[in-house]
């Protein structure tokens, strides 16, 4: 439901920015954006709440931390989206205006939507509990996204759905499928990890107010859950 609602938002965002985004004052998507950004923040911190243990979330977001930068995934991402670009950019005819443009815009709106930590986090969320919360923000934050890029590089951001689709949609089948094994706690506190990296989302990409290398936690989110389980395993309570 989450991703199908994100491909909705995508086409009808892109749809609108086709025909009307010009027409939108620079002001007016500023402070959409920064709207939307403190909208995340306060959803991250809700998120967050939902911790049983805080040590289990400091623990985890340092761990992952520490991975992230070890294996510079932040880095990594922003390569990989290059990399496609090329890729799919190869042997197309840049003498042609209209194909080149429509290039540039599926390629430029489906890297947005599909590299990052939310795209993840709330596909893990949906395909595990079935809430789609996570990804209903970022279905209006693409939406908006798919407006802006659609008023400047045309009509092909609106097929970025399809990417989103069979991206966002995989993640959600594939986390389904781990329901068994993932308990009520080690999904409050993957939760309330991804609350945090919401937070840097919010505070970094979005208000601007310091820029955080989000991606670099995403290894968080893998440590949240083994750790409650080790901890279970081995009988321990934290304070």
């Amino acid at each position: 439901m989450g991703t199908l609602l994100n491909v909705i938002t995508i086409i009808v965002g892109g749809v609108l920015g086709t025909f009307f985004g010009d027409q939108l004052p620079e002001r007016v998507r500023t402070t959409v954006v920064a709207g939307l950004g403190l909208f995340t923040t306060a959803y991250g911190a809700s998120l967050f709440l939902k911790s049983e243990n805080t040590l289990i979330v400091v623990i985890s977001v340092l761990i992952g931390a520490l991975l992230g930068e070890w294996w510079q995934i932040e880095e990594g991402l922003k390569n990989l989206g290059g990399w496609l670009e090329r890729v799919l950019s190869h042997g197309r005819d840049r003498t042609a205006e209209s194909q080149a443009r429509f290039i540039r815009g599926f390629l430029t709106a489906s890297l947005v939507f599909v590299i990052g930590p939310m795209a993840i986090l709330g596909s893990i969320q949906d395909g595990l509990t079935g809430d789609y919360s996570t990804l209903g923000v970022k279905a209006i934050l693409d939406g908006f996204a798919a407006l802006a890029f659609a008023s400047s590089l045309g009509v092909g951001v609106i097929f970025s759905f399809v990417v989103i689709l069979v991206y966002q949609g995989g993640i959600t089948l594939l986390a389904a499928q781990m329901q068994n094994f993932f308990s009520t706690s080690m999904m409050n506190e993957m939760s309330a990890v991804g609350g945090v990296l919401l937070l840097g989302i919010g505070m970094g990409s979005l208000l601007e107010l310091k820029k955080i290398r989000t991606g670099n936690f995403l290894p968080a989110l893998a440590v949240a859950p083994l750790l409650v389980w080790l901890l279970q395993v081995l009988g321990v309570t934290l304070p």
